[in-house]
């Protein structure tokens, strides 16, 4: 096989698992719980895929996005829950699951509540056997911040796989976005946990949305 066969059975399989995933986002997908400590999680019956950001990086919208439903993210989000693991459930039956992490980055948070949430947190990673992939949510007009960085060590640690997804990529000029990736994937290069493909997404225009969908279904191995 040349290589111009490969790429276009590449092609092929990409289209293929991006029709698949569309068709399997606008099925069911629903809230399940939400797991303030570790005893409250679900069984480890199915792969997950998680979520985690800096506050106010956009993953919700993202979440929202990728669902294709307007308020999933928010549905288990009420005051009082936002340092707790949300479970959310795709497929009929149950094919996966999507972990909503709590954000990081604590400027005005009590010391106890940070404390808390890197327990949580650490220990979910580190012990979670059907974890297949973690997702990174950088803000694109930001790039990467010591407490991404602090993030990312945490997951080299606990040899969880991760994906670098920048958001927002719409508030960004070209030339500003071409920059922050190229700096991000060169920084990503220095973490061995840490996916070499950047995803560059947009909740609001809905730009990298089919191919991030597709990458999770890869990455849960459905």
């Amino acid at each position: 096989m040349n290589e111009t066969e490969r790429d276009d059975d590449e092609a092929r399989e990409n289209a293929e698992l991006a029709r698949r995933a569309s068709k399997l986002f606008s099925g069911r997908v629903e809230f399940l719980l939400s797991a303030p400590q570790l005893k409250f999680l679900p069984d480890p019956t199915v792969p997950e895929i998680a979520f985690c950001g800096r506050s106010n990086v956009g993953k919700s919208s993202l979440l929202n996005a990728l669902t294709g439903r307007r308020g999933i993210a928010r549905a288990s989000v009420t005051p009082g829950r936002t340092q707790e693991l949300n479970f959310f459930e795709v497929g009929e039956p149950t094919l996966f699951r999507l972990v909503d992490m709590p954000g990081y980055g604590f400027a005005k948070a009590p010391v106890k509540v940070v404390d808390k949430w890197k327990k949580l947190v650490k220990t979910y990673l580190r012990g979670r056997p059907v974890l297949h992939r973690t997702l990174v949510l950088v803000d694109s007009r930001h790039g990467l911040k010591d407490v991404d960085r602090e993030m990312m060590k945490m997951l080299d640690e606990a040899a969880v796989g991760y994906r670098i997804v920048l958001t927002k990529t719409d508030k960004i000029k070209a030339s500003d976005l071409e920059k922050v990736a190229a700096a991000t994937a060169e920084e990503a290069k220095k973490h061995p946990a840490a996916y070499p493909e950047l995803h560059l997404t947009s909740a609001e225009k809905g730009m990298g949305i089919e191919e991030l969908r597709a990458a999770v279904l890869r990455d849960a191995g459905v």
